[in-house]
């Protein structure tokens, strides 16, 4: 077993390009279809949670954690609140790969009449600033509240909205080292960006290489995307996610089939990692773990 890493080493794990993290023991070599050793699909397995369980959830098998920009990197308040959060994370098993709910205030709007772009631009630079602070990669915007429509304003109105507000982040993200990945939200969450296809004509629009895509295949199976859909955005995708269609449950609770999207991101040369955002019991994770590395290693 490889000794634990450092704080400073961890940095050294999330630089752009591939991704390399501490390989875990929860389950031994997997073999293929063919019969030969698998070639991992993922560069990790992650799950989203707060720090304080990176103990027990890298026992489980994580190698990194999934955070929250409001609890974690807390743009909303001063920089003694956040050196709090990164003195834990100094101390954690596990880093901090990404951050979701980037856009948290009910003030901060990304479309509509009442859209303000400055205000967003403003959280939007503490967060990446943080986020470069504690090592990490990815802030994931999902941000149902802050992009959804209001009554009567349309896409054909949101959409250059939304792509020039890319086109704004783009560089502060880049300037950090961080990228942004939109992700598209199931429609009782959000009614803008439900299908995979429509954040990816965003992002190519908005055409800045920091500004990519997360496929969350929860989101995908309650739109009624496909593994075809998912093909066609695979120029701009640059994390996964993943629970189960039916209650959000972790990999191997219902029996859910990953494999013709595992499929997909294998044939496409995908060489990133996925992280677990479900519900779920501790005794479901470390299985929930060796299901996906299951999957991935039959195709």
């Amino acid at each position: 077993m490889r000794p634990l890493p450092n704080a400073s080493t961890r940095r050294s794990f999330l630089q752009a390009g591939s991704l390399t993290l501490v390989a875990t023991t929860f389950s031994p070599q997997l073999m293929g279809a063919s019969g030969e050793p698998a070639k991992k699909l993922f560069s990790a397995m992650g799950i989203a949670a707060p720090i304080e369980k990176a103990a027990d959830l890298k026992a489980a098998g994580a190698e990194f954690l999934t955070e929250s920009v409001g609890n974690f990197l807390v743009p909303d308040k001063d920089e003694a609140e956040f050196l709090k959060n990164l003195g834990k994370l100094k101390a954690s098993p596990l880093p901090v790969l990404a951050c979701n709910g980037f856009i948290r205030p009910a003030n901060l709007r990304c479309v509509g009449p009442e859209a303000n772009h400055d205000l967003i631009l403003k959280w939007a630079d503490t967060t990446f600033r943080r986020m470069k602070m504690a090592g990490g990669k990815f802030i994931v915007f999902g941000s149902g509240g802050s992009r959804q429509l209001p009554d009567g304003w349309t896409r054909e109105k949101a959409d250059p909205q939304f792509v020039a507000l890319l086109k704004l982040l783009g560089p502060l993200a880049e300037a950090q080292g961080i990228t942004v990945t939109v992700e598209q939200l199931r429609a009782e969450e959000c009614n803008y960006i439900n299908h995979i296809g429509e954040g990816a004509a965003l992002i190519r629009a908005a055409g800045h290489p920091n500004i990519r895509l997360l496929a969350d295949l929860y989101h995908m199976a309650r739109a009624g995307d496909t593994p075809a859909d998912l093909k066609a955005a695979m120029d701009v995708v640059v994390h996964v996610e993943i629970a189960e269609k039916e209650g959000r449950t972790l990999p191997g609770v219902q029996g859910d089939d990953f494999r013709p999207c595992f499929r997909v991101l294998r044939e496409a040369g995908y060489q990133g990692a996925v992280s677990i955002e479900g519900k779920s019991t501790a005794p479901q994770i470390g299985p929930a773990f060796r299901e996906i590395a299951r999957q991935a290693a039959e195709i």
